[in-house]
């Protein structure tokens, strides 16, 4: 079924960003999965008129999200970042967030008494924020991916997560995700960790770093 926007619905969203969750080469026998926490929770505002059709289209932009992230002009002073991807339905399953993602707004539409159910999911929206910082750029230790070039470090065994690789205060890094394969076979022979990245190429080459 086709979602349309509804002007007079308001919106709630859970930022999602950071810390991912991976499975390392000496995981359990189930696979592990990348997983996010809400980082905070905010209305959103209705698109205005002269904005896109779809709350947060592709191509759009918001402002910083303080009180409320909004739809504005991404010419304006306003605008904090923008829409890389935009997409219907939850995450969980859904298309993968293009690299450069910085962070994931989850939106929710609310019903104002137009539809039988109390709330619909309305979808997701694909953030890289309009000036640095960029913590999804490889290395930075953010963002809701794992990508060639991120480090990450041992929480538990056979667990791993995201690090920066350097200069920033958090965990120290341990190995480097040199490149993303589809399976284990493909990873060069000095491979030291497998970590589960998911996407087309859901296995990720890391080296122990010095």
């Amino acid at each position: 079924m086709r979602h349309r926007a509804l002007p007079e619905a308001l919106f709630a969203l859970a930022v999602l960003c950071g810390a991912c969750a991976l499975t390392g080469c000496h995981a359990p026998a189930r696979s592990g999965a990348e997983s996010v926490a809400p980082d905070e929770e905010a209305a959103l505002s209705p698109a205005r008129a002269g904005h896109s059709p779809t709350f947060l289209g592709r191509g759009s932009c918001t402002g910083r999200g303080r009180p409320a992230y909004e739809e504005v002009d991404c010419a304006s002073e306003q605008a904090a970042a923008s829409v890389l991807a935009r997409h219907y339905g939850p995450q969980a399953g859904g298309p993968r967030c293009p690299e450069a993602t910085d962070f994931v707004l989850h939106i929710t539409a609310v019903n104002t008494g137009t539809s039988e159910s109390e709330s619909a999911p309305e979808g997701y929206a694909c953030m890289r924020n309009l000036r640095p910082p960029h913590p999804g750029d490889p290395g930075r230790g953010g963002g809701p991916l794992t990508v060639a070039g991120d480090c990450v470090y041992t929480e538990r065994r056979g667990v791993v997560k995201e690090t920066a690789c350097e200069g920033a205060q958090g965990p120290a890094p341990e190995f480097r995700v040199e490149e993303t394969v589809p399976v284990r076979e493909d990873c060069p022979p000095e491979t030291d960790l497998y970590v589960q990245v998911g996407g087309g190429a859901p296995v990720g080459c890391a080296r122990r770093l010095p």
